[in-house]
């Protein structure tokens, strides 16, 4: 049985060696969803039968001599909050648990145009809001390493879903951290990229820059192979940065001397837990080490806290208002 802990960048080179195909990857994963999604409910909408023509699509393409992209073949999961066509998008909300889309979202058009294959969505809090996973048409997502707790959230049924090895890439979208700290909570990769960078479609604020999507992964080097997929220009942005997304598929080894890093405690006196400041101040030196010029600085942003719910409520009742 193939290792589905393994990094997406290792699951390509084996396609493309002919080590596996793309059926058996995607045999792989199916056999790990059955096995753990039902403990922790991470995946919730499923579209496997369409997996495995696509999968077998690659295969045939792949045979033909021919390369669908930089992701052929691999599996991935899509969030929620994301139109994908033909596949349920609820957006974890009760008025839309039997959505459709009829269109794809910039960033599903990206990774599918890549050769990845949809297996299936993420669970989300409802609308996205919150720093949890859990809504009233699926229910809660639970924590791997401790079944009784939190992945965090928004982006948390994709966090728990690479954690434990259903897929080896995801899509997420972040606000306020729904990227970056359910990747936390359940040791992975989330990535928030400036505003722009991966542009976003359909949306309708467009000129808005508090939301962005982004990639989920176990390795860095597998969020840099995303990134060299869904970033890039798009007429359909107004926001869209135009660099192109190549520029993801530099070395990522490099010298970070004098590289100045900025450290701080509490971020101008808000209430971080002991546990995370002791957690972090002992990984300090790996700076240093690094050869990074480290300083200690406490910017104020003590009424950052009440200016995200103002300008989040502000995106809520422009988009979701009716």
């Amino acid at each position: 049985m193939t290792d589905t802990f393994i990094s997406a960048t290792e699951m390509l080179q084996n396609i493309r060696n002919k080590a596996i195909s793309c059926v058996e990857l995607l045999q792989a994963h199916e056999a790990q969803i059955n096995a753990v999604n039902p403990e922790v409910n991470a995946l919730v909408t499923l579209d496997l039968e369409r997996a495995h023509a696509a999968a077998e699509k690659a295969d045939a393409a792949y045979a033909a001599g021919n390369d669908l992209g930089p992701l052929h073949g691999l599996p991935v999961a899509h969030k929620d909050l994301t139109d994908t066509a033909g596949i349920r998008t609820t957006y974890g909300s009760p008025l839309f648990a039997n959505h459709v889309p009829e269109h794809n979202a910039l960033i599903v058009e990206r990774l599918q145009g890549a050769g990845a294959i949809t297996i299936g969505k993420t669970n989300t809090p409802e609308f996205g809001a919150g720093s949890q996973t859990f809504n009233p048409v699926f229910g809660a997502t639970r924590n791997p390493y401790d079944l009784a707790k939190t992945p965090g959230g928004s982006s948390g049924g994709a966090a728990v879903a690479l954690a434990t090895g259903m897929v080896p890439i995801a899509d997420g979208s972040d606000m306020g951290g729904s990227l970056r700290n359910p990747a936390s909570n359940c040791n992975v990769v989330g990535f928030r990229p400036s505003a722009g960078r991966v542009p976003r479609w359909p949306k309708g604020l467009g000129w808005a820059t508090l939301g962005v999507e982004g990639p989920m992964a176990r390795t860095v080097e597998d969020i840099a192979l995303q990134m060299s997929v869904i970033a890039g220009p798009d007429d359909r942005s107004p926001i869209a940065i135009q660099e192109p997304a190549s520029i993801f598929n530099a070395d990522l080894e490099r010298d970070f001397k004098n590289v100045r890093v900025a450290w701080s405690q509490n971020l101008g006196d808000l209430p971080i837990d002991v546990a995370v400041t002791q957690t972090l101040e002992a990984q300090k030196p790996v700076f240093s080490d690094l050869g990074c010029t480290v300083v200690e600085t406490e910017p104020k942003l003590t009424e950052a806290d009440e200016i995200f719910q103002i300008l989040r409520a502000a995106v809520f009742c422009s988009e979701m208002g009716p």
